[in-house]
């Protein structure tokens, strides 16, 4: 019978086991490291992962990456896009990904204002201005953290 590290499966492997987490934009590979834990920003709430986590494809929403190793924690604010979780392996497609400290929080927050500001009179209108306002709210969450 095949071990654990033989078959791939983690799940057993204990404190041991790490994830590798990559996150893809399209213009580079923002980072490619192993971690202890990650969190993502799903579309409809927050989850956390550990090594040995069940397959999933999620749809990500906008708001905070975190991941950590051993006590270090960084932090990114990810633009939407989808996630695949298999064995250890956490791949993050994303549109844009960008670390917390590059996050002006000023230029975000005149941003923010200007957004809310602005007038939306069709649907299609409506929908960016409410995807614009979310994007921002979620860059001045993840900016205001550190």
């Amino acid at each position: 019978m095949a071990s654990h590290s033989e078959t791939g499966d983690d799940r057993g492997a204990g404190l041991h086991a790490r994830l590798q987490c990559q996150v893809v934009t399209p213009e580079k590979t923002l980072f490619d490291k192993t971690v202890d834990f990650v969190a993502l920003p799903l579309y409809d709430g927050e989850l956390g992962i550990l090594p040995g986590r069940s397959p999933l494809i999620g749809r990500l929403g906008y708001g905070e990456l975190r991941t950590r190793t051993n006590d270090a924690v960084e932090r990114y604010f990810i633009d939407g896009g989808f996630a695949q979780i298999r064995g250890n392996l956490v791949t993050i497609l994303t549109s844009r990904a960008l670390p917390a400290s590059q996050i002006d929080s000023s230029n975000t927050a005149e941003a923010l204002e200007k957004a809310e500001q602005q007038p939306a009179h069709t649907d299609e209108a409506v929908a960016e201005k409410t995807k614009a306002v979310a994007r921002l709210r979620a860059m001045l969450r993840v900016s205001g953290k550190h």
